[in-house]
Parts: C-alpha cells; structure tokens; sequence
C-alpha cells in the first residue's frame, strides 16, 4: 500500500480528520483590476421591483461578493465525470428525451431530479434513497454515486437529504460595484417605420421599440464589479459526512467510502477552465499556488500535497475495488411525469 493511499484509508475511520480545505486565487483574464460580471439573482418577494441584484455584503474593503454558488460550481463540476480518464469511475445514465438525450450528470437535482423520476429508474432510486437514509448508501453509489458527491434532496420521494461532500465557492473580496447604459439604434428611420408598417409611431412606440423597429435606451444598469483584494475559490471536501456513509458489511463500507472519496478527490482536484459567465473568465494567479490543509476536529491545520496523478490513480483503483455500477440508457416516460405532476397538484391543494 502506498503512503498515499494509507493517509486516505485513515481519512476514512473514526477519529480522522473533519475536513480538507483548498484555497485558489484567481483573476480576470485581462487582469488584475479589470472589470468581471458577478451572476444577478431575482429580489426578495417584499422587493420585487427593485430588480435583479448582485450579491454583496459589506462595504468598502470587508465588502464581498459572490461569484459563484455552491450548488453553480457543484453543476460545472459534475460533468468531469463525462471526460476521459474519469468516465470510467461512474456508471453513464443516459436518459432520452424524443430526439435528445440528457447525462444523468447534466441533471440539476441528479438522482432526486423530476426527469430521472419520469423514467424506469424511478423505484430503483427510491429505494436506493431510503437505504441511504437508513444507513446504507451503497444501493445509491451503484446507481448514482455523483449524488452521493455533490449532494441531493429527494424531496419529492423519500425526503431523504444527501450532504454535499464537495463544498465550493468562488468570492471577491474589497469590490466597487459599477454601473453601465446602452442604446439600441433601429436600422429604420422614423418615417420608413411608419411608411413601411403602416403604424403611428406615436401610439405604437412601446410594442415598436419591444420589436426592434425603434431606438431604445437602456437606462442605467448594472456595469460589473472590481476587485481590490483576492479573487477565492474555496473548497472544502467535508470528511466527517463521508464517514457517515454505511454499507452492509465492514468490507463493503470499507470500499465504499474510499470509491467515493476517491470521487470526491477527483472533483476537487480535476483541472477546470473558470468561465462563470460571460464577462467573468478568471484564470489563476500566477506565482500564487493553491493552498491545501488538512483540517482536525481539535483545529489543528496541517498542509497536504498530492499530485493529480497519485489522487486520478486512488480514484480508479478505488473504483475498481468497489465495482461501478453498470451505464443505463432509459426513456423518459409521459405517463410517470404526469403522475409526478397529478401528485404535486394534489399535494399543493392539501397544502
């Protein structure tokens, strides 16, 4: 047995550590100081025309911004198991919907999603979830194990929750936040307008300028952020919650969880592009390398280094220890949607 792989294996018994923390620091592309674009999200109810918003809290030099969510990045990250050399590690579901068809690893709510409840998989997940509630998560790692990485809510089944075991964000710290207007110029005149459409673009000015056939400011809106301090991508791989999955034997338990530690490895270590969104490419610091701590439950930090390779190696000879559950390809079935949706309706009324 290499070091390597006795340091996990001590991971993952009783009295390990609580967690292993990675920090990487990032920039705009065009560098350091340039403009990036933070996700808008929707106001709260009480202020619903106050319009779309960033996420700030604090100001000036203790203001920080949210680039990217947990559940954001948990999407971007799942699809490595899509890639060579990772795809081997999981089983590829492939659920087809007429003439496409969706990975299991593209799905937002992964096992406990509404589409992969509309299929044939249906009874087998919601075994697999209750036996994960009880205790024993293996049914799920055969079937799903990603959802056992990243995380699910079974919401609409067996309420059982499944706790993240990769838990990543991406924050700026001291932001300026800016704003920026536009002006649409119609390639029409006026007077073509209303010769052409046979309109008055007096009284027809909203659906016209909606339409494109009249210019149209913009007003002020959001412009991006800069950044004065560091751009963080932290992420925590949660130890404690991945000694809390069970099987039914010692052996098994044994497997499983270093089958999905060396998932959650993967994950955290596999190289990614940061494309947030348009006008947020990020890319590393140079000069700055990415800091990595063993954390203990008594608070005691200790640095941890292992190349991509030695974590790519554990991963698939745990895999391969464990057995991964075989690929499926099933069809999404109307008459199971919409009894998901009769339920939900039902349900909705009784509420």
């Amino acid at each position: 047995m290499s070091e390597l792989s006795a340091c996990f294996n001590a991971w993952i018994h009783e009295g390990g550590p609580s967690a292993l923390v990675m920090k990487d620091y990032l920039e705009p592309a065009a560098g350091t100081g340039e403009v990036i674009f933070p996700p808008t999200f929707a106001p709260p109810k009480d202020k619903k025309d106050s319009g779309a918003s960033y996420v700030v809290d604090g100001e000036g030099e203790k203001s920080v911004c949210l680039l990217d969510s947990v559940g954001s990045q948990a999407n971007r990250l799942e699809p490595v198991f899509k890639t060579a050399p990772y795809r081997d590690m999981v089983p590829q579901v492939e659920i087809r919907v007429k003439d496409r068809v969706v990975n299991l690893l593209d799905v937002g709510h992964r096992a406990a999603d509404a589409l992969v409840r509309s299929t044939e998989l249906a009874p087998e997940l919601e075994k697999a979830f209750v036996a994960c509630d009880g205790g024993d998560a293996e049914q799920l790692a055969k079937l799903a194990p990603t959802s056992l990485v990243f995380g699910a809510w079974d919401s609409r089944g067996s309420q059982a929750k499944v706790p993240r075991l990769v838990d990543s964000t991406v924050r700026a710290f001291g932001i300026k936040k800016l704003s920026r207007a536009a002006q649409y110029f119609s390639a029409l005149e006026k007077d073509e307008v209303e010769e052409l459409l046979e309109t008055d673009t007096q009284t027809q000015r909203k659906p016209l300028s909606k339409a494109g056939f009249l210019d149209a400011p913009s007003g002020l809106t959001l412009g991006g952020i800069t950044v004065d301090g560091n751009i963080v991508r932290t992420t925590i791989v949660n130890l404690t919650a991945l000694r809390s999955l069970g099987a039914a034997t010692a052996e098994r338990e044994l497997a499983l969880r270093r089958y999905i530690l060396g998932l959650t490895l993967t994950a955290a270590y596999a190289p990614v592009e940061f494309f947030l969104r348009q006008g947020c490419l990020l890319v590393r610091v140079a000069g700055k390398p990415r800091e990595v701590m063993i954390v203990y439950r008594d608070g005691r930090r200790e640095p941890f280094s292992a190349p991509i390779e030695s974590i790519e190696s554990f991963a698939q000879e745990a895999a391969q220890s464990f057995g991964v559950g075989t690929g499926r390809s099933v069809e999404f079935d109307s008459k199971l949607a919409k009894k998901l949706l009769k339920d939900a309706s039902k349900s909705k009324e009784e509420d």
